[in-house]
């Protein structure tokens, strides 16, 4: 008898265990039903209803005029990439499908979005019957024990131990069950996973938009290496014609020494330069999935037009930016626990100003509610900052242009006094090289303003400000 009671004890004790880990095992598989969420924005100690958060989902979900972006239109055909090239346009597509890190982030939203709710409550429903069904049945089998032990020479012992462990075991099985079943009756597990999601997109972009910020930033170096190999083109003629004096006696030969020391100074930046572009490609590469050879091509940085700079507006696309900003999403789901915090001290202390935990409480939310805000304001001031900026660089790209036209007449100034005898072919170059160096400044300036605009972009468009 005793055998056959304690093997119930542990037939009950296996099943506790495997209710559990099943439970465990659907929570840690939990985490959304969809990518996007409401923002709700708190005002002072209210909360938003469940109505509201419905009406800001709707709200969301409406699209917000923002200028043309980074995303890729499911209308526009983009051409693929030659062998060993890259152009900019590709960028984003060629990362979402190939990296690595990306495509592991989507499984993860993929599996959180395959949860089929409805199925997990069912499943949760009768794994709570039958933790109920265990803890009755052990409540039945150590009653019976108990009788049992109590009779002269029946030879049954009943121990208090073993039973009282073996249905805590199932009571915190079926409180963590319980657990996740009210979680999704209340829509707090679904509400818990959408935020999830939203998270991992969010991390998503932030790798694409690192990705593009990469390549506008090896264009800069790609057009920094050019104009250093421009200098040492013009510092070998003076090296040339330096020598040619020093020949004459004109120049000492130290003086002819400290201009080789400088050409030996510009090969060897030139080549840390050379070797940090390497570095970045292997890292561009990799990022689109391409053979990691260091020596990829890229196509010039897209011009910004004067359509999507006129298209651009700062307070309707501030507002669409909070909108999709995580980094407020979450300060604004921080607020909402220290107000949720603070309702329940203010519960256990009755709203006592007398009562100095009372204060503090008071404190802490008030201190909460002032960081929410400080971080909204901290976001509105970057964003604000670089709408200027796109202004700034439009300017300045506009300056290049008149600069540039300026040296176009200087030099073709100097090829008609070449021509005419009245300058040295090494005027004439040194005119080139002016003319070459004013080009890059209106290239280098172009740049700048589309990588500033693609980041004023994503901000609109994503709520990414880093």
């Amino acid at each position: 008898m005793r055998q056959r009671v304690i093997a119930l004890l542990l037939a009950l004790a296996v099943l506790a265990s495997v209710c559990a880990v099943s439970a465990l095992a659907e929570e840690r598989a939990a985490p959304a039903e969809s990518a996007e969420t409401a923002e709700p924005v708190p005002e002072g100690e209210s909360a938003a209803g469940d109505g509201e958060a419905a009406g800001e989902e709707e709200a969301a979900e409406e699209p917000v005029p923002t200028p043309a972006g980074p995303d890729l239109a499911e209308n526009v055909t983009i051409q693929p990439d030659p062998l060993g090239e890259v152009s900019f346009a590709n960028v984003e597509r060629r990362m979402r499908e190939n990296n690595l890190q990306l495509l592991a982030l989507e499984q993860s939203v993929l599996s959180i979005e395959d949860i089929d709710y409805d199925k997990l409550y069912d499943k949760l429903w009768h794994q709570l019957n039958d933790l109920a069904q265990a803890q009755w049945g052990l409540v039945q089998a150590s009653s019976a024990m108990r009788s049992l032990s109590q009779i002269p020479g029946s030879g049954v012992t009943y121990s208090d131990y073993e039973y009282h462990s073996t249905y805590d075991q199932l009571d915190r099985a079926y409180d963590a069950v319980r657990e996740q079943f009210d979680a999704i009756v209340d829509g707090d597990m679904q509400k818990d996973n959408a935020d999830v999601v939203r998270q991992l997109n969010n991390l998503q972009d932030q790798i694409v938009m690192a990705g593009e910020s990469l390549y506008a930033a090896l264009t800069s170096m790609e057009g920094q290496e050019a104009a250093l190999r421009r200098q040492l083109e013009g510092l070998d003629r003076t090296v040339e014609e330096m020598e040619l004096r020093y020949q004459l006696g004109q120049i000492s030969a130290m003086q002819l020494a400290e201009v080789k020391s400088g050409r030996t100074a510009l090969e060897s930046g030139l080549a840390t330069l050379g070797m940090n572009v390497k570095n970045y490609k292997l890292q561009l590469e990799m990022l689109i999935g391409a053979e990691q050879t260091g020596e990829i091509a890229l196509g010039p940085l897209p011009e910004v037009t004067a359509e999507q700079l006129a298209e651009m507006d700062l307070e309707r696309d501030l507002a669409a930016a909070k909108e999709r900003s995580y980094e407020l999403y979450d300060a604004e789901k921080t607020l909402e626990d220290a107000r949720d915090q603070y309702k329940e001290d203010a519960d256990n202390w009755a709203y006592s100003e007398k009562q100095m935990e009372y204060r503090n409480a008071k404190r802490t939310w008030q201190a909460a509610q002032y960081t929410y805000n400080n971080t909204v304001q901290n976001y509105e001031l970057k964003f604000r900052t670089l709408y200027a900026q796109v202004g700034d660089y439009h300017q300045i790209w506009e300056a290049a242009k008149v600069s540039l036209a300026c040296e176009q007449s200087s030099y073709a100034a100097s090829e008609l006094k070449f021509q005419q005898g009245t300058i040295s072919r090494n005027a004439l170059l040194t005119a080139g090289d002016d003319l070459r160096e004013a080009e890059e400044k209106v290239r280098s300036a172009a740049g700048d303003l589309f990588s500033t605009y693609n980041t004023y972009c994503w901000a609109v468009q994503h709520g990414i400000l880093n």
